[in-house]
C-alpha cells in the first residue's frame, strides 16, 4: 500500500512557487518530525550535487545523532538547517526523491525485527548516524552518496519499524566507511609521493 505521504510530497513539489525554498518549508510539507523522518529529510539532499549542502546538513545530522545518543525526542530541524535554502529545481528533486523513497518503502517495508528499529539512549544507531554525518562533511567528490543512502535506509526503518531496513542501512554505512577510508588512503599516498618528489628536487 502506498503511504498517503507520497501524494502529499508530490503535491507539495508541484505547488512550489518561489525561486528559493527553505528546508523548513520542505519539513512542513513532509509532516510531523521524528528521528526517522528528520533523517530522511536531511539525507535526501545529500544525494544531489549541490555545493555546500553536505556540510550544513552533515552538521544537522550530527546534532540529530547527539539527540539520539542522549535519548531525546527530535522535534524540529536545527536552526541552521531549517534556514538552508535550495533552488526551486533542487527542492522539487528532494521532495520527489522523498516521495519515491516512501513509495518503495510502502511496498516492501513492514514491522519486523522491530527491536532493531528502536532508538535507545546511548545506542549504536546514534553512533552510526554520527559517523555518517562525519563522512558527509568530508570534502570528497561524490562521497555523500553511500552515507546518505545508509541514513535513508535507517530513517525508513525507524518510520516503518522495520529492523531489516535498519540492518541494511548499517551494512551500507559499513561500506561507506570502507570506501571513504580507501579514498583517503589513496589521497594520502599520492600526497606523500608528491611531497617526496618536491623535496627531492
Amino acid at each position: 500500500m502506498t503511504p498517503p505521504i507520497v501524494q502529499r510530497l508530490r503535491d507539495a513539489a508541484a505547488a512550489l512557487s518561489t525561486e528559493r525554498v527553505s528546508m523548513q518549508t520542505m519539513a512542513q510539507a513532509h509532516g510531523p518530525a521524528a528521528h526517522g523522518t528528520l533523517l530522511l529529510l536531511m539525507a535526501a539532499p545529500c544525494l544531489l550535487p549541490v555545493p555546500g549542502v553536505g556540510t550544513v546538513l552533515g552538521m544537522g545530522i550530527a546534532a540529530l545523532a547527539i539527540a539520539m545518543w542522549r535519548g531525546n525526542a527530535a522535534s524540529c530541524l536545527p536552526r541552521r538547517v531549517a534556514e538552508l535554502e535550495l533552488s526551486h529545481h533542487w527542492a522539487q528533486r528532494v521532495l520527489g526523491m522523498l516521495a519515491s523513497a516512501y513509495a518503495v518503502a510502502g511496498r516492501y517495508a513492514r514491522a519486523r525485527l522491530s527491536h532493531r528499529a528502536l532508538v535507545d539512549r546511548g545506542s549504536w544507531m546514534a553512533l552510526v548516524v554520527g559517523l555518517m554525518a562525519v563522512v558527509i562533511v568530508l570534502p570528497i567528490p561524490f562521497g555523500n552518496m553511500l552515507p546518505a543512502l545508509a541514513l535513508m535506509m535507517i530513517g525508513i526503518g525507524l518510520v516503518f519499524h522495520d529492523g531489516l531496513a535498519v540492518i541494511l542501512g548499517f551494512a551500507t554505512a559499513a561500506l561507506a566507511v570502507f570506501v571513504t577510508a580507501g579514498l583517503l588512503l589513496v589521497v594520502w599516498t599520492w600526497g606523500s609521493d608528491w611531497i617526496s618528489r618536491m623535496v627531492s628536487m
